[in-house]
Formats: C-alpha cells, sequence, structure tokens
C-alpha cells in the first residue's frame, strides 16, 4: 500500500501539485465562477507567497512521492487554541479513496498534538456533500449553517 502522510508545503512542491490541479465544480456555488484551470507558474508563485503567514500551515497531501492534495490549517488562534481546516483534492483520482479521510485525520492529530489546539473548525460549500460525508466521518459536528455553507467543529 503507497504511503499517505502530509508534508510542508514548499514552493517547489506547490508547483508539482498545479500542474496536474482540476478545478472541481462541486466548491463553487455560484457556478459562473466556475471555470477550468490553467496552470501558470507566475499565478502559483503569487498563490503560494500569498498563504506565507503565522496563522496558516499549508501541507501537500503526499501519496508515496506524488502531491495529490492540499490542506490547510488556517485561522490558528493561538490565544483561544483552534483554527480551521481546509482540504482540497488535486483532481478526481484521488477521491473516494480515503484519502482525504486520512489526511484530515492526520492534521486533526497535528492541530491537537503538535499545536496544541482544543477545536478544529470546518465548512463546505452546501452541496458538497461528497465533503461533508469526509468531515462526519472524522468526527466533526455540525455546528450551523447558511445560505451556502455548512459549519463543523471537532473538539479535543
Amino acid at each position: 500500500m503507497e504511503e499517505l502522510k502530509l508534508q510542508r508545503m514548499t514552493r517547489e512542491l506547490c508547483h508539482k501539485l498545479y500542474k496536474e490541479w482540476e478545478n472541481d465544480e462541486a466548491i463553487y456555488m455560484d457556478m459562473s465562477l466556475f471555470k477550468p484551470y490553467e496552470y501558470a507558474e507566475d499565478a502559483v508563485n503569487r498563490y503560494f507567497d500569498s498563504k506565507q503567514d503565522s496563522s496558516r500551515i499549508m501541507f501537500v497531501i503526499m501519496l508515496s512521492d506524488k502531491p495529490i492534495g492540499e490542506l490547510q490549517l488556517k485561522q490558528i488562534d493561538y490565544d483561544n487554541n483552534e483554527c480551521t481546516l481546509s482540504i482540497h483534492m488535486q483532481n478526481d483520482n484521488f477521491k473516494g479513496k480515503g484519502y482525504g479521510t486520512k489526511a484530515e485525520q492526520l492534521a486533526i492529530k497535528y492541530a491537537f498534538d503538535e499545536l496544541g489546539m482544543i477545536a478544529v473548525n470546518a465548512d463546505t460549500v452546501k452541496k458538497n456533500t461528497r465533503s461533508q460525508h469526509v468531515i462526519e466521518k472524522v468526527g466533526f459536528k455540525y455546528v450551523k449553517e447558511d445560505d451556502s455553507f455548512i459549519y463543523y467543529r471537532i473538539q479535543r
């Protein structure tokens, strides 16, 4: 079985990940905003640079030596010991195989054990039932919803 792990995102890994990226229609509430993804080196550099701050940790989801997704712990609040999990798989080839579930489990463990968080939040676009299923499967509990999103939380 191939090993799945979280690894800190580097610029090089970000480029490897996004060279084979495909946008997912399931995360767009407003389909007029959806368009197929086209790799552009300068855009990936801007994206990577924009995510470098102390309130966020970017991971690449690695399957053996291949990047297959991105996971972030963001909005890290060290005063209240909570953060928000965000995950996106590279394309449909890596969905429905348990990789996202395993990555979320690893991220929750990291947030609790390494960062000392007492709670991790997550949200999904209402129509993204696959993401909702995974979030609930790893132990997140429903908190609330609005017109566009469903919000979840898991506590230590």
